[in-house]
Order: C-alpha cells, then structure tokens, then sequence
C-alpha cells in the first residue's frame, strides 16, 4: 500500500514531507516577486522627514523613480527601471512603455487601480528636479504619483 503506513495500528500516519515542499515553493514564489521590487529602490537616497508619513501599500502597478542628488556637481540624476538619466526629459520613453505593458496586462476586474510613480527624491534635490521628474511621469500618461518620505531619520 502507498505511504508505508502501519496496518496493524488503524491509524493514519502523518505525513510531513509533502507539507515541507509546498511551504518550499510557497517561499520561493514569496522571494522571486518581492526581490523586483527592493532591487529598484536605492538605498543611497536619504529620504525627506514627514511626521505623518505612512507606510505606503504594496502594488505591482507602479514605477518607481529616484531622483539622486550630487552634491560636487551640483545636478541631480534620475533613475528607472535600473536606468540612470542626467535629464528627467529622457525617462518619458521608458515611463510611457511600463505604462503600455502595465496596461495590456492588466485586468480591469481584479485590478482597478491605475498605473502609479513613486518619486523617491534624496532630501537634499532642489523642488525643480522632483517637479522636472513629476513632469516627465504626467506627459508618460501616469496620473497617480506619489512620494516616498520617512518619519523618522
């Protein structure tokens, strides 16, 4: 008989092997989506300080843009989609074609909510650079943008 279990004792036995290799390809699954994420957010950026800030939900339908400050030049750069550009103006290709994708793969019934930008701006960047940065993600046709801010330092 499968499982190898114990005739004589009626009872079933537990078996914990098959429980171990769904939990398995449960965490990889879990580690797979989440790492695409964490790899475009820099961590060099010391983000601004809001008292109110909140911990912001989780989509999968968003660009994340960072806007790096360079002290000795005294210029900011723009990341996306691991892609550096020296002017925000030159995102708004790469902007418009993750919105494109983001939008034929999207299913309007399990996913409402629009195609959104994060900004993630060092505190240090002059408002032109965020605002330079907020403009390409408008003429990208994305109209939901947010800012990434911590309360604490």
């Amino acid at each position: 008989m499968a499982g190898g279990g114990n005739l004589e004792s009626g009872e079933p036995e537990f078996q914990i092997a098959p429980m171990v290799d769904v939990l398995l390809v449960i965490l990889i699954f879990f580690m797979t989506i989440t790492s695409a994420q964490v790899l475009k957010v820099d961590r060099n950026i010391k983000l601004p300080i809001a008292q109110n800030a909140t911990k912001k939900e989780n989509m999968r339908r968003e660009a994340i843009v960072n806007v790096q400050w360079n002290a000795e030049k005294h210029s900011a750069g723009f990341t996306f989609d691991d892609q550096s550009y020296e002017d925000a103006s030159r995102m708004l290709e790469p902007l418009r074609s993750a919105k494109a994708r983001s939008d034929q793969t999207r299913d309007t019934a399990t996913s409402p909510e629009e195609y959104r930008a994060v900004i993630r701006a060092d505190r240090d960047v002059p408002v032109r650079y965020v605002a330079a940065a907020m403009g390409a993600c408008a003429q990208a046709g994305i109209s939901d943008i947010s800012f990434s801010a911590t309360n604490r330092d």
